[in-house]
């Protein structure tokens, strides 16, 4: 099992009362700690998504050149060019 961490965290009343709406018997969370997790989780797939799509365009971008973009080189060559 994975070691835990308590955090505290500070609301304003706003936000408080946002959070309290959605947790318990008329929410879609039973406590607040599940709901924090799953906020948690989202944006961490979110931040992972946007380095996919980052990737993604990189690649793309690198696969899309034309053949005069590149030039042959041997290993001797990478490894002389990455000597200090």
């Amino acid at each position: 099992m994975m070691a835990q961490t308590t955090m505290t965290v500070r609301l304003n009343n706003e936000l408080s009362d946002f959070v309290a709406s959605n947790v318990g018997n008329d929410g879609a969370y039973e406590n607040i700690s599940e709901y924090v997790r799953n906020l948690i989780r989202h944006d961490k797939e979110r931040v992972e998504q946007q380095k996919f799509e980052r990737l993604k365009a990189e690649l793309t971008l690198a696969f899309s050149a034309p053949d005069t973009m590149y030039t042959s080189v041997s290993a001797a060559d990478i490894i002389n060019r990455n000597k200090p």
